[in-house]
């Protein structure tokens, strides 16, 4: 795997050390039997590796913006499994952003760090590259009209804000109401660790 730049330091995360199973558990849930799965936002790479060495009937192809890829490849690299494909380019606030056709997509931790432009552009991207029956996974943490905000989140929450103005927790209607625009249906809301949650969206007929 070559992305054309000399590597630096692989990147490295403690969290996906500590989240990467309890994800897993969902995926084993959620995800296709065969076919590719799209990484929205791979981050250090550590997912990408990890998931396509345990998910073997399926090929990962993770995903960033272009100063991630190396250290992406890095993980791929070093996975020993040849599920794990090359990293691809993809900016969530590109123009006319468009993404390769996969028969699953799965973001984790992006949807609150990306501005709600790239929320928005994420599902109506999406929406062309699923077919009908086909998922498109999230993982992080949502607010809920319904209930409390947990003070975790709370003070992630404003970290966010201090940080970048645009990013933020989602509240989850608002994302759901996306969703629903863009012919996705949720099929699945489940609590994760740390206050977290994973919701799966199914592609619906147009």
């Amino acid at each position: 795997m070559n992305t054309g730049s000399e590597p630096g330091p692989k990147p490295y995360a403690v969290a996906c050390d500590r989240n990467r199973d309890p994800i897993l558990a969902v995926l084993r849930r959620v995800l296709p039997d065969q076919g590719q799965v799209l990484e929205i936002g791979s981050g250090t790479g550590q997912h990408a590796a990890y998931f396509s060495a345990a998910l073997p009937h399926l090929q990962w192809l993770p995903s960033d913006l272009p100063t991630r890829l190396p250290g992406i490849a890095q993980w791929c690299d070093q996975s020993d499994n040849d599920k794990c494909l090359t990293p691809v380019a993809i900016d969530l606030l590109g123009a006319s952003l468009s993404l390769p056709r996969s028969d699953a997509i799965v973001c984790i931790n992006t949807v609150h760090i990306v501005a709600w432009t790239g929320v928005q552009n994420l599902f109506k991207a999406a929406r062309d590259c699923l077919s009908p029956g086909q998922v498109l996974y999230l993982y992080g943490p949502y607010r809920y009209a319904d209930r409390p905000f947990e003070p975790s989140n709370e003070e992630f929450d404003r970290w966010l804000n201090a940080r970048d103005p645009l990013s933020g927790v989602r509240d989850f209607h608002t994302v759901r109401d996306l969703a629903a625009s863009c012919a996705f249906d949720l099929s699945l809301d489940l609590p994760m660790p740390s206050n977290n949650r994973s919701l799966c969206f199914t592609r619906s007929e147009d």
